[in-house]
């Protein structure tokens, strides 16, 4: 039977994958790169498998050495946590708590799913972050945000080790500032044909769902702006640039936070919310609030 591994060897692989060469990973642990290297050969050497491969000035991780890497993610993840609970960490101060979110997200929604995290008996420091889905899914890939709040799902294209929790789904209703809501809020939804429309990029599920209902109701909008943040395509609403959709589950905010007025609700149509974390079962205490109260209160039914 082959003897346990040596773990400082395993560290030192886990760094040179997360850094990309062991240059990098040398400068952070504070060691020589021939130290490192050396101790990559008898970690080799041991597995019976090389774990890199030269990829220019840098390294690719050969398939063992991604196996390798899922598992070591977890060991030095979850003694991360040992070692935050043997510190005593949460009785010290706040916890800090990093939370990325597509752009398009309304912030309204973005608020509401994340405030049960703020109300756990223990102390929690937020911190948010906003932008594109890739980013915010690589700063995931490295432990910079805790969780991810999306409208889109992970899924194979995106070459990152992540969950998907689902946290409900809503219909869409479609807001317009009092003149324009005046001509288009009769005999909804035919009274879109040809109006004048501002709508998410291309980039975002909800913009890929309403082009495939304006299809099926041969409906041929206007299209007057796209925007990549929801809370400026609401602003360029108010102004009467264009009717504009957002989730049902925050009419009221919106209309009364831009002045605009809902002239119709779209049933067939889902935006569909998700939580995104490193987690395949949630441990994160403020991950597990958000996914529990957003299912039972916010979306639940």
């Amino acid at each position: 039977m082959r003897s346990i591994f040596n773990y400082k060897h395993l560290h030192y692989f886990w760094m040179v994958a997360h850094e990309g060469s062991i240059a990098r990973a040398s400068e952070k642990l504070h060691i020589t790169p021939q130290t490192i290297s050396g101790q990559l050969s008898q970690l080799e050497s041991h597995i019976g498998s090389r774990l890199f491969d030269k990829a220019g000035r840098g390294l690719q991780l050969t398939e063992t050495g991604r196996l390798v890497l899922r598992y070591a993610d977890d060991i030095f993840e979850l003694g991360q946590e040992l070692n935050d609970v043997l510190r005593g960490a949460p009785s010290v101060g706040a916890s800090e708590f990093i939370v990325g979110a597509a752009s398009a997200l309304p912030k309204t929604i973005v608020y509401k799913i994340i405030k049960p995290a703020l109300n756990l008996p223990q102390d929690i420091a937020l911190t948010s972050r906003e932008g594109p889905m890739d980013a915010m899914l690589a700063d995931l890939a490295v432990h910079k945000v805790d969780m991810v709040l999306s409208d889109t799902p992970i899924n194979s294209a995106f070459s990152v080790k992540a969950y998907n929790h689902q946290l409900g789904e809503s219909t869409l209703s479609c807001f317009a500032a009092p003149r324009l809501a005046k001509k288009y809020g009769r005999n909804f939804p035919e009274s879109l044909n040809n109006a004048p429309m501002i709508l998410p990029t291309g980039q975002y599920a909800v913009r890929q769902l309403l082009d495939g209902w304006f299809q099926q109701q041969d409906i041929h909008p206007v299209v007057c702006g796209q925007f990549d943040d929801s809370a400026l395509m609401k602003s360029f609403g108010q102004a009467g640039m264009g009717v504009f959709f957002m989730s049902s589950t925050i009419e009221e905010e919106i209309c009364k936070n831009f002045n605009v007025r809902v002239i119709g609700k779209i049933e067939e149509v889902k935006q569909k919310y998700y939580a995104i974390s490193a987690e395949r079962k949630v441990k994160h205490p403020a991950v597990a609030a958000i996914c529990d109260s957003a299912r039972s209160s916010l979306f639940g039914h």
